[in-house]
């Protein structure tokens, strides 16, 4: 698992970007080469190797580099520490949020 709030603090710091965000969810279609990734953007393959390498640095990206290539993949199982911080909260509030009801329902039922 996660090294708890640094490494949750890269990957929220590393999906909280349009562009990464992009990146991630075109590599969902599989590997793509870096050259490949920056086609459609309108920044230079620079920015778009810093942008990769922020998601690296977050595990959420793998890359390797064969001859003069370098091509990427995601790295899914680095979501799910996100995806299980997001899901205790999501519960935590959905649990209050039904006491909520709960209280509210009971002050209908008293005014009626």
């Amino acid at each position: 698992m996660l090294n708890q709030s640094g490494d949750l603090d890269q990957v929220f710091r590393a999906l909280a970007d349009p562009t990464r965000r992009h990146l991630l969810e075109r590599l969902t279609a599989g590997p793509a080469s870096v050259s490949a990734l920056a086609e459609p953007l309108t920044m230079s393959l620079a920015a778009v190797v810093q942008h990769l390498q922020v998601l690296q640095d977050a595990g959420l990206v793998r890359s390797e580099k064969v001859g003069r290539v370098r091509t990427c993949q995601l790295a899914p199982e680095a979501l799910r520490p996100a995806e299980q911080w997001l899901g205790a909260r999501r519960t935590r509030w959905e649990h209050r949020l039904d006491a909520l009801g709960e209280i509210l329902a009971e002050h209908t039922d008293h005014e009626e």
